[in-house]
């Protein structure tokens, strides 16, 4: 069942963005080489606290965490550990969630450690714009998989793949609400989009084939065959006057 959102709830979203985008905002100036990813989930969780929010991830399925923190061929669902150090040339993404006056928001970004290949800041920016193309589709009486079909056509065009396996989703009082929202498939399809949908887009893109697996811990997921993967996602409300992106900044 998709949750159709007030604008009093809307704004109450934005409000829960405002301290997820802050939040990733302030653990890109800490993020360099030789910092642990359990550094980083004390930072994100500290500030969120701070802000009275409390952080989505932690809890959330058992997850250990505040943030996800996935490093080069991990996909999705890094957990943070004092024995992780982040060293030059890695890239990694980081997953954050907040839940403020009841409601959720949620975004991510892959971002460089020190200086980092070529090869990986261009999956960074094709995963990062593969978004806006998508959320270009986020429209009143568009169809959901209108989004879906341009990012995977985007990604595509550049040799690279979408991940099948995870999707975006709705959001709201809970983190993942209807409907999901793929990174792939034909326009055209899905639910119309209405005024007062919200819905979290997240291309998850990978350098090599788009088949995971998930690591012994039973929360890491890793590209397959071993490439980089970028992750790249805001939380978007689907308005009159168009998409609004309650976690973006820049």
């Amino acid at each position: 069942m998709i949750f159709v959102k007030t604008d009093l709830e809307i704004e109450s979203m934005r409000q829960a963005g405002i301290v997820v985008r802050d939040t990733l905002l302030k653990l890109e100036e800490a993020i360099k080489p030789g910092i642990t990813t359990a550094e980083l989930d004390n930072i994100a969780e500290s500030y969120i606290v701070k802000c009275g929010a409390k952080p989505s991830f932690k809890g959330f399925y058992g997850f250990p965490a505040s943030i996800c923190t996935s490093i080069n061929c991990e996909v999705v669902h890094g957990i943070p550990s004092k024995k992780i150090f982040l060293r030059e040339g890695d890239i990694v993404s980081v997953d954050c969630g907040a839940l403020l006056n009841g409601y959720n928001g949620d975004a991510a970004r892959t971002f460089a450690v020190g200086n980092i290949s070529e090869e990986a800041q261009k999956l960074i920016n094709v995963t990062r714009e593969s978004f806006f193309k998508g959320v270009e589709n986020a429209k009143v009486g568009k169809r959901l998989t209108d989004i879906s079909s341009t990012i995977q056509q985007y990604v595509e065009s550049f040799g690279y793949s979408v991940v099948r396996d995870y999707v975006g989703h709705g959001i709201g009082k809970k983190m993942h609400e209807d409907p999901e929202v793929p990174n792939f498939g034909k326009p055209g399809r899905g639910p119309k989009l209405i005024h007062g949908m919200v819905i979290a887009i997240e291309p998850m893109v990978n350098i090599g084939d788009f088949t995971i697996k998930v690591k012994a811990n039973d929360w890491t997921v890793v590209t397959e065959d071993g490439s980089l993967s970028a992750h790249y996602e805001n939380t978007v409300a689907i308005l009159k006057s168009g998409p609004e992106i309650l976690t973006w900044s820049r």
